[in-house]
């Protein structure tokens, strides 16, 4: 009797950590999930791109104090007025 209870306890816990995983699962791999995923690659993306520019404007204004070169003027200014 003790071991009938023991083993359908244990039967029942792995039902239910099963029936959780599974509606985890879904609910990740559903629309839902799918949008908020590319949701956040696209954060991730665009900080990156933030940080980059940033850091290649700074570069940029390092390179043009040792060069001598302090107009103010970036590239794409200059890039901008030759065009025109």
């Amino acid at each position: 009797m003790i071991k009938r209870v023991f083993w359908m306890s244990i039967g029942i816990t792995i039902g239910v950590i099963a029936v959780r995983r599974l509606s985890d699962a879904k609910n990740t791999l559903g629309p839902a999930g799918l949008n908020q995923a590319v949701s956040t690659a696209a954060d991730a993306l665009q900080n990156f791109a933030d940080a980059f520019r940033d850091g290649m404007n700074e570069r940029e204004g390092d390179l043009r104090t040792a060069l001598g070169m302090d107009t103010g003027d970036t590239v794409a200014a200059t890039m901008t007025a030759v065009r025109r």
